[in-house]
């Protein structure tokens, strides 16, 4: 399976990271985008894949900076021809989808739509073998571990505090992207420091964490927050970027 970081920022945009999304690609499966914030649909049209390419958009909660590019999505959609589209999430993503045609009405009836709401447990989406369970945030927000049958299973926490059930979800997985948006000099809530994040995780067998949605506050404190989350050397903990690739079977990067 790879995974490309379409936007590894925040709702704070910095100019050079674009607020969250994630492109899931695996052989015989189409591609599965996963939230969409400010920025993907321009991401995404650097990829291969391309917006055309993605017909299932999996959101893991409805905060603007993991939906805002939606119907951007949908009307690049329209225009380009490709006029399907299913868009899954937790309970409320029909009535967001909707509300957002209502104020955009001359889209309504531009892509054939089909919408999915999901919850905690085990579900399908787009071809792929899904696990979800409830974070920890300031709104409904669910993480997902995707299972990839060639080995290499991929988690990706949402948004959430540092807590046992996205490290349990995570156990054995080759890859889990999890929100770090601060450093341990901000006192946050609904988002964990990297102190507490470490706490978490140790003692589960995971192989690599990408630390993702990133805020300014970050800038300039990547080696600290590191040191706080506790890893042993590069290869067990990293910062994402816009435009990286990962192979889960092998966590083998390409420059993005």
């Amino acid at each position: 399976m790879r995974v490309t970081f379409l936007g590894t920022g925040s709702a704070m945009p910095t100019g050079e990271r674009f607020q969250t999304g994630l492109l899931l690609e695996a052989d015989g499966r189409d591609p599965l985008l996963v939230d969409c914030g400010s920025g993907v649909l321009h991401a995404l049209a650097r990829t291969d894949v391309g917006y055309e390419g993605v017909s299932t958009v999996l959101l893991t909660h409805h905060h603007l900076d993991h939906v805002a590019d939606l119907l951007p999505l949908l009307k690049a959609k329209w225009l380009a021809g490709t006029t399907d589209l299913t868009v899954a999430g937790p309970e409320g993503t029909r009535e967001l989808v909707e509300g957002l045609l209502d104020v955009h009405d001359y889209l309504q009836g531009r892509v054939d739509l089909t919408f999915e709401e999901v919850g905690p447990g085990a579900f399908s989406v787009g071809g792929y073998d899904v696990e979800a369970v409830e974070t920890v945030h300031s709104l409904y927000c669910l993480a997902y571990r995707f299972a990839d049958p060639d080995g290499g299973d991929f988690v990706f926490s949402g948004d959430s505090e540092a807590i046992d059930a996205i490290a349990d979800l995570a156990e054995g997985a080759s890859v889990l992207a999890h929100d770090c948006s601060f450093p341990d000099s901000v006192d946050v809530s609904n988002h964990p420091t990297p102190t507490q994040l470490g706490e978490v995780l140790a003692g589960h067998d995971i192989g690599t964490v990408y630390l993702t949605h990133l805020y300014p506050h970050t800038d300039g404190e990547h080696e600290s927050m590191l040191e706080s989350v506790g890893a042993d050397d590069d290869d067990e903990v990293r910062f994402a970027r816009d435009g990286l690739t990962v192979d889960t079977g092998g966590t083998d990067e390409e420059a993005g």
